[in-house]
């Protein structure tokens, strides 16, 4: 660049006409890019582009006396984007590099990021649809009363206590009723359930199950827990299928039901423990409440029954839910009375 001396100069191109007008001829403007010369003082004057000020002379990025080449006015959203944003989809949903394509697409706006992620998922065979999240109430719950408990408080039980009841304790939280969060399960029945490719965790410890109650589809694997510091010796009564093997401390024991119907497991060196596994074969989905009877479940959308289960025998009254496929959370008005038919199994006491 040379220090601007004299009268202001234009710069040419090869063919005798000046830079600037070549560049407003070929893009209909004659923006570019000012430049000043190493003192400070502007190169080029007031014959320069028009309507700039005087003193500036606009010129591409190339020397003097060549012709800058044409800038890429290309949107992100111009054909030749989209044509780009398209191979990267199919790229991305045929090997999954989804990470790749958010950094490569221009923005990586949101609405892109999700449709990839469908795509991706549509064109994998056999992919599931996405669960929606559906979350509803269940009331009724002081009138489960947990067996254990229910039978412990009998004299006749010879199971003593050293505690005495208080006179400043409320009757209604002194009832033996069951712990929702574990004991109440709630079920989603649709036409047909299918097993989880994963097994279905039941935990043993502190001398109970976590959870008490479980409805599983059939044919779904069981796997017991033990986070006890002693063995177990879990066992179904009715011999079902079942075998009183030990269960050594931190260990575990698979074991699948072989048909639909109820379980009742006990243990032989802990008579406290008691759980029951329920074999639906249109179970879909499962959810355990909390202490105020909220729960929330995954699920596709369709239409189901939600029934409450505990003592592995369905409580209460069942009710419909229509789940839509969208939006995300949807929530179930009515709420899944389980205390009109709640109570001890009638098993219970043998």
């Amino acid at each position: 660049m040379r220090p601007a001396t004299g009268a202001p100069r234009h710069h040419v191109t090869a063919g005798g006409t000046p830079a600037w007008a070549r560049r407003r001829g070929a893009r209909g403007t004659g923006q570019g890019q000012a430049h000043r010369t190493r003192n400070g003082s502007p190169e080029g004057g007031a014959g320069g582009a028009r309507g700039a000020r005087p003193g500036f002379c606009f010129r591409s990025h190339p020397p003097s006396g060549s012709f800058g080449p044409a800038m890429d006015t290309r949107s992100p959203r111009s054909a030749g984007a989209q044509h780009d944003e398209q191979r990267l989809l199919v790229g991305a949903a045929r090997f999954g590099s989804l990470g790749l394509l958010a950094r490569r697409l221009p923005g990586s706006s949101r609405f892109v990021r999700r449709l990839a992620l469908t795509l991706a998922i549509l064109t994998v065979p056999g992919a599931a649809l996405a669960a929606v999240t559906i979350k509803g109430r269940a009331t009724g719950m002081p009138k489960l009363l947990n067996p254990v408990w229910n039978e412990a408080k009998d004299p006749k039980a010879n199971r003593y206590t050293f505690r005495e009841p208080s006179p400043t304790v409320r009757a209604d939280v002194r009832a033996l009723f069951g712990y929702a969060p574990k004991e109440l399960c709630i079920a989603a029945l649709g036409e047909k359930g299918a097993p989880l490719k994963t097994p279905r965790s039941i935990v043993i410890a502190g001398g109970r199950t976590s959870p008490v109650t479980i409805v599983v589809a059939e044919g779904q694997q069981i796997q017991f827990e033990n986070q006890d510091p002693f063995p177990h010796k879990i066992y179904d009564v009715g011999n079902k299928g079942l075998q009183p093997v030990e269960i050594a401390a931190a260990k575990t024991r698979a074991w699948t039901p072989p048909g639909p119907g109820k379980y009742e497991l006990r243990d032989q060196l802990a008579p406290s423990v008691r759980s029951w596994i329920v074999v639906e074969p249109r179970a879909v989905a499962v959810a355990y409440p909390d202490r105020q009877g909220n729960f929330a479940m995954e699920i596709e959308a369709g239409t189901y029954t939600l029934q409450g289960y505990f003592n592995g025998e369905p409580v209460g009254k069942a009710i419909a839910a229509i789940v839509k496929p969208g939006p995300d959370e949807q929530f179930i008005r009515e709420p899944v009375v389980v205390g009109e038919a709640g109570g001890p199994s009638a098993e219970a006491g043998k």
